[in-house]
């Protein structure tokens, strides 16, 4: 009973300890996590959690969005989490997600973790549509996305169809033109190997310089009406506030800057705007939800707060991490060019090899000919010297014979004088007999020129086996000290890196020249940007005569027009803000 009592008193306590914690999960574009969290924690609890498991420091431009109902919202942070209108199952789930972007990301993003996080959450909006994006730039885009994955482009790895199962374009930009998976893969690639010699950190940079320019980057919509009724779309974004016709999310019609703002509240489905200036008349819109209205004054204060800070001297800790930044960048460049010259030294001295190695082919195939050559004078020698021999042993045969001829015609001459007739018919027969020698004089003598001319054959032929001889030993001495690899000592001495090579000190001079490089970057930018331009308009006019004129968007059309008339998302703005407080206002209020 006792025991039983025990147990039940501890299952109690049990239930007691778990009821003090509650789990959530956060979802990044990359990875989910789970946590146990206390009941009392706030959302910043929770938020500063997630940033150190991430390794995050630029912590204002995140926040932990949830979804309710048809809407989403972000967690508050100076409110208890369960106090919240946050999903009642466990885990809860929470999607970790930039709230606010920068107005310019190479000067305003610090952490490469940051950087990462903003690219992967552009990618995703400009593949899901959620921002306009001209095909030309899609492309552009998405080999600037295949970079930041698979680095340098090498020819010897990234074969045709290596991008198969890769999404890299809108579909809307797929079904805009008649082009194929290949045709894509080929353009895309075709910018992918320009890029060589960039990281992929610098590539994802390089993306979001190019994705910060289009129309729709960075802004929040919602629907809202003015005092008249008329139908119109809010943008909320790092700039400012922006009123936007519902069916042209591209091109505002106004747009007023923080800097002229001075307050901004709601009540109920009211929102209020006071403008700075005193003297121009507040102006109000209806959003269609008081929910909605809890959404826009939290972007809106968000936008400000970056907006004026911006403006001002960074805090001792963004400017500790900007110095760390540079370190950090320019420690990876010292690496970089390291690495770099290794990897050239490597190259070269795999060029070294390869040309030594086909030296060495072309001697083999040197000593091979001279090995059949050779081979083909020793059978030819020995043919002449066999001839030789027979035409020897012919002479000796010839000359025997004509001796023997030599002797019958002395034993006629002896017995000649015999008689006349014997002497008539011997005359006759040594006559016979003489012609016989003669012309057996002369077949050995033929015969003996032919032996001497087929010794000089032979003298010729061994003469040329001794020349082919040679020259086998020549070229086998030429391969035996021609090794195809490089000897120890061919190697450039500064191929060999001591440790003490790879530190860096970061002196005064150094960063001060690290600061005039960053000018001088700034500089460059204009003329990288003309270039920018110019290989946008290249993969436009490469792509253009494909183009299904009939499946354009509406989005489509206006951006063209707004290219036409040289209208660009800065000059847009540029040209709205020229206007009064004053004349705005009562434009938005006529609209």
């Amino acid at each position: 009973m006792a025991s039983a009592l025990a147990a039940r008193m501890g299952f109690t306590s049990l239930i007691r300890k778990q009821a003090k914690y509650f789990k959530v999960r956060i979802c990044t574009l990359e990875s989910d996590m789970e946590f146990k969290c206390e009941l009392k924690w706030k959302g910043k609890d929770l938020f500063d959690l997630v940033c150190r498991t991430l390794g995050l420091r630029e912590t204002w431009f995140f926040g932990l969005r949830y979804n309710i109902k048809d809407t989403v919202a972000w967690l508050k942070m100076e409110k208890k989490v369960l106090d919240q209108e946050v999903p009642k199952e466990e885990p809860i789930t929470f999607h970790f997600l930039a709230k606010f972007y920068p107005e310019n990301a190479e000067e305003e993003l610090v952490q490469d973790i940051t950087q990462h996080l903003f690219f992967l959450q552009v990618k995703k909006k400009i593949l899901e549509e959620e921002i306009h994006c001209p095909p030309e730039a899609s492309v552009l885009l998405a080999s600037y996305a295949v970079h930041a994955k698979y680095g340098d482009y090498d020819p010897e790895v990234h074969k045709p169809g290596f991008l198969a199962e890769e999404e890299l374009l809108p579909k809307r930009v797929i079904n805009l033109y008649q082009m194929t998976a290949e045709m894509w893969e080929e353009r895309i690639t075709s910018c992918y190997a320009e890029h060589r010699g960039r990281t992929k950190d610098e590539a994802e940079m390089e993306y979001l310089k190019i994705a910060q320019d289009l129309d729709m980057y960075g802004i929040n919509y919602f629907l809202i009406r003015n005092k008249k009724g008329t139908d119109l779309l809010l943008g909320v974004d790092a700039l400012g506030l922006h009123i936007y016709e519902p069916e042209n999310k591209l091109t505002p019609k106004i747009s007023f800057p923080w800097n002229e703002i001075r307050n901004i509240s709601y009540s109920d489905k009211e929102f209020t705007i006071k403008p700075l200036d005193k003297k121009t008349d507040i102006f109000k819109f209806n959003s269609s939800r008081l929910r909605v209205n809890k959404l826009i004054l939290q972007l809106c204060i968000g936008n400000h707060d970056l907006f004026m800070r911006r403006r001002r001297v960074d805090s001792l800790e963004v400017q500790q991490m900007k110095a760390q930044a540079r370190e950090e960048r320019a420690r990876k460049q010292v690496e970089r060019q390291r690495l770099q010259r290794e990897k050239q030294l490597r190259e070269e001295a795999e060029r070294a090899r390869d040309k030594l190695e086909r030296r060495l082919i072309q001697l083999q195939d040197e000593a091979h000919m001279a090995n059949e050559a050779l081979l083909r004078s020793e059978q030819t020698a020995d043919l002449l010297a066999e001839k030789a021999q027979i035409a020897e042993e012919e002479a000796k045969l010839l000359a025997q014979k004509a001796a023997e001829a030599e002797t019958e015609m002395q034993r006629i001459k002896v017995t000649a004088i015999r008689g006349q007739e014997e002497r008539r018919i011997m005359e006759q027969k040594m006559l016979e007999a003489e012609m016989r020698a003669l012309k057996m004089a002369e077949e050995s003598e033929r015969r003996a020129k032919e032996a001497e001319q087929l010794k000089q054959d032979l003298q010729e032929a061994r003469d040329s086996e001794r020349r082919a001889k040679n020259k086998l030993l020549e070229i086998t001495s030429k391969a035996i000290y021609t090794s195809p690899g490089l000897p120890s000592d061919s190697v450039p001495q500064d191929l060999n890196f001591s440790r003490e090579n790879l530190s860096f000190d970061f002196k005064d001079t150094d960063m001060k020249r690290l600061s005039m490089e960053i000018e001088k970057e700034k500089v460059e930018y204009m003329e990288k940007s003309k270039h920018l331009q110019e290989q946008l308009n290249e993969l436009k006019t490469e792509i253009e005569s494909l183009k299904l004129k009939e499946r354009e968007t509406p989005l489509d059309i206006i951006h063209n027009q707004n290219t036409e008339q040289g209208t660009s998302k800065q000059s847009n703005f540029k040209k709205l803000t020229l206007q009064s407080t004053k004349s705005r206002v009562a434009f938005f209020e006529e609209l």
